[in-house]
C-alpha cells in the first residue's frame, strides 16, 4: 500500500470516495483500500503518525490498520468479531486483538491515537464507546472518532432509504426482497445515532479537548452544516469528532 498523498478535503475527493461507495459489495478491496488511504491522510493532520500507537476500534479485517502501518504508525487492531476479522484473507489482521468497543482490551493511556471508523452506530451505547476510546488514550493524544449519522441518506446502510419510514420496516423489506435478513439489522447490530447527542457528550467531556467537528465526506466549505440544528441530521452523513485527551 502506497503512503497517503497529502489530505485535501475538496469537491474533487468527495466525488472520488462516492464513486467507490457504489462498489462497496462488489470490490471491497477497493472501497475500504481507498477509504482508509483517504481517512489515515485526514487523520495525519491532526497528529504525527510515524511512531504512533493507534488503537484501530472496530477495525474488522484491517485495511485501515494497513494503511495506518503504511504511514508508520503501530496499530492495534482491536475487534469483537473473530469472523470478521477473517474476512479479507481467512485471517485475523497483524496485531489484532478480540474484544468489545464498549469494554476495550486495552490500558488506560496506554496508545497515542485512538481511531474509529464507522462503528459507533453498530453499538448499542455509543457514548459508552466513545468515553472508552478517551480512556485508552494518553493525555495529549488524538481520539479520532467518526460514524454514519442515522438520518443520513445511507443511515440505513444497505437498506437505505427505506430507514426513513422505521428500521425494522426497512430491515423486514430488505428481508422480502433479497430472501436473507441484511447484514446490519436495526436494533441488533445497527443503531439511530445523531449528531446532537454525540457532539454534545464532545463538547461537555471532562477528559478531552473538542478539536474539531466535521462532515467527515463533505469539501471543506461545507463543514458548518454540524452547526445547523435539524439540518445536520439529514446532510452531514457521517460525522467526524477529533478529540485531544486531557
Amino acid at each position: 500500500m502506497d503512503t497517503p498523498a497529502p489530505f485535501r478535503a475538496d469537491l474533487g475527493r468527495s466525488v472520488r470516495l462516492l464513486r467507490a461507495f457504489r462498489l462497496e459489495q462488489s470490490n471491497p478491496d477497493f472501497f475500504y483500500g481507498t477509504l482508509a488511504m483517504d481517512t489515515v491522510a485526514q487523520l495525519g493532520t491532526y497528529t504525527e503518525l510515524a511512531g504512533a500507537t493507534v488503537a484501530d476500534v472496530g477495525g474488522g479485517p484491517g485495511y485501515f490498520a494497513d494503511a495506518l502501518r503504511a504511514a508508520g504508525a503501530r496499530p492495534v487492531c482491536v475487534d469483537c468479531d473473530a469472523g470478521e476479522m477473517r474476512l479479507r484473507d481467512g485471517r485475523p489482521p497483524r496485531d489484532a486483538v478480540l474484544g468489545s468497543a464498549l469494554d476495550l482490551p486495552l490500558a488506560t493511556g496506554s496508545v497515542d491515537v485512538c481511531f474509529s471508523s464507522n462503528v459507533l452506530e453498530h453499538v448499542p451505547d455509543p457514548l459508552r464507546m466513545a468515553a472508552e476510546m478517551v480512556r485508552v488514550t494518553r493525555p495529549g493524544g488524538i481520539v479520532y472518532l467518526s460514524y454514519t449519522v442515522w438520518l443520513s441518506l445511507w443511515g440505513g446502510h444497505e437498506t437505505s432509504p427505506w430507514h426513513y419510514l422505521g428500521g425494522h420496516y426497512a430491515a423486514r423489506r430488505y428481508t422480502r426482497r433479497h430472501g436473507r435478513r441484511p447484514k446490519n439489522v436495526y436494533g441488533e447490530s445497527m443503531f439511530a445515532v445523531g449528531v446532537a447527542r454525540p457532539l454534545a457528550w464532545a463538547r461537555r467531556c471532562p477528559d478531552a479537548e473538542l478539536l474539531d467537528a466535521v462532515p467527515r465526506y463533505h469539501p471543506r466549505w461545507a463543514r458548518h452544516v454540524v452547526h445547523l440544528p435539524g439540518v445536520r441530521e439529514l446532510v452531514t452523513w457521517n460525522l467526524l469528532l477529533v478529540l485531544r485527551r486531557r
